[in-house]
């Protein structure tokens, strides 16, 4: 190991053959939180496997930005690849950029805007099918309505329906462990452990009906359909004029699944608990609602005027980001006074950047307000970066937000979703920060006193 490296502070707790292992999947959270404290730059041990942490705002940019041609994805994309292919979150650069320019038209605002309406639509359908004072799981309710909102809009021809309902069931299975693969050896996936039995079996399950149904709608192409798959078929590099294959055509579907489904739900789900143990940003809220929307379906022209709303699910998503991201260093880099050799593994904690209380003041404290124009003048954008930054930022952000806002809007003109009294709602890591069950019981809005 060369000198810089080895002066590179390590994470205190390491164990032998282990590393830092067991603090990783025990509490990972305050784990990644504590590193701050030991460095800018810290040294994890996964076993026998260093992995370098980028514990500090101006840092992180600099991986992702000023030096992200020194890097690429890292061993938590890798591990997906089996799954997920050469998609955007895993592919190499050269792959990347090609794909990313012939899938931007899909998430543009002119078709966000169609796919609004089928937001717009199953938030309703799910709101009404609530009744008065019915306690519902709200973390399950609302990944089943992110993965079937997704489905819907990535597969809406009859032909495609069995891959809706692949995605509904299998989806859920895969990104329980996906974490749990990233910081363990690769030698237990093989153990014939009942995770890995249920990951293997929804994994081929997904990507043979998925494979299916792009053949078939490769052979009954449909000039009229307007999903994803579609788009995705008749898709062609405006530089080349070449198409994805349909691997790759799969491949990046079932990707948009993982990065569109979770994320969705789990923004939602803490939204909705942070308004019933705050009252008073749920009135705010409720307010600006019925002055925007009133009594008509929410729009897509609407989001952008709940001003309030953004606040709050800005704060939301501050609170309860993404647990892990990595890179891989792919050509020789100085990062933190450190040169960091080829092969080098780096990982990032939006969640612990996003809870810095260098960067945040009280950061603990669930405030929408610190995110009034007044008081976030003059803060640094690297500051905040919940869908990524640089050339891998999120390609589906305006999608996911646009998704929240309107089903936030259309869930709380109809219901207020009050806690249980007897239920204390935990913090869980996987591929985000998501509650670990969150019951809660539906009362009408004119119950409230």
């Amino acid at each position: 190991m060369n000198t810089a490296l080895r002066a590179i502070p390590r994470a205190p707790g390491r164990l032998p053959l282990l590393g830092h292992v067991v603090p990783l999947l025990r509490r990972p959270l305050d784990f990644m939180q504590s590193l701050r404290s030991t460095g800018d730059l810290v040294r994890v041990d996964v076993g026998t496997l260093p992995i370098y942490f980028v514990t500090s705002a101006d840092l992180t940019h600099e991986l992702l930005v000023t030096k992200a041609r020194n890097v690429d994805k890292g061993r938590f994309f890798v591990r997906a690849r089996v799954l997920v292919g050469d998609s955007l979150p895993t592919a190499p650069s050269h792959i990347h950029r090609p794909h990313r320019r012939l899938m931007q038209p899909a998430f543009h605002r002119e078709r966000i805007a169609e796919y609004a309406r089928v937001m717009a639509d199953r938030a309703t359908a799910m709101a009404e099918g609530w009744s008065a004072r019915q306690t519902i799981a709200v973390d399950e309710e609302l990944a089943e309505f992110s993965v079937g909102t997704l489905a819907e809009t990535m597969f809406s021809t009859d032909i495609s329906r069995p891959a809706a309902v692949a995605v509904r069931r299998d989806v859920p299975i895969l990104l329980k462990t996906a974490l749990l693969r990233a910081v363990t050896p690769r030698l237990l996936d093989r153990l014939p452990i009942p995770a890995n039995r249920k990951f293997d079996a929804a994994a081929t399950r997904l990507r043979k009906v998925i494979d299916d149904v792009v053949a078939a709608s490769r052979e009954h192409e449909d000039p009229e359909a307007n999903d994803l798959l579609s788009m995705l078929l008749a898709a062609r590099d405006s530089d080349t004029g070449e198409a994805l294959s349909d691997r790759e055509v799969r491949d990046e579907l079932v990707a948009i699944m993982f990065a569109g489904t979770e994320t969705t739900a789990s923004t939602l789900s803490w939204t909705f608990h942070e308004l019933a143990t705050h009252p008073e940003v749920e009135d705010r809220l409720l307010a600006e609602i019925e002055s925007v929307v009133g009594d008509r379906p929410v729009t897509f022209e609407d989001v952008p005027k709940l001003e309030y709303m953004d606040q709050v699910l800005r704060e939301v998503s501050r609170m309860h980001s993404v647990p892990l991201l990595m890179r891989r260093v792919t050509t020789p880099v100085e990062l933190g006074g450190a040169e960091l050799p080829v092969g080098t593994e780096i990982a990032f904690s939006l969640y612990a950047l996003h809870r810095d209380g260098r960067l945040y003041e009280d950061p603990e404290r669930f405030d929408p307000d610190r995110w009034l124009p007044e008081r976030r003048q003059g803060r640094p954008r690297e500051d905040y970066i919940p869908f990524g930054s640089g050339n891998r930022k999120c390609i589906g952000d305006g999608f996911a937000w646009a998704e929240i806002v309107i089903t936030l809007a259309t869930v709380l003109a109809r219901w207020r979703l009050e806690p249980l009294p007897e239920h204390s709602v935990k913090e869980v890591a996987s591929a985000v920060a998501h509650p670990d069950r969150l019951p809660m019981r539906v009362m009408p809005r004119t119950a409230r006193v």
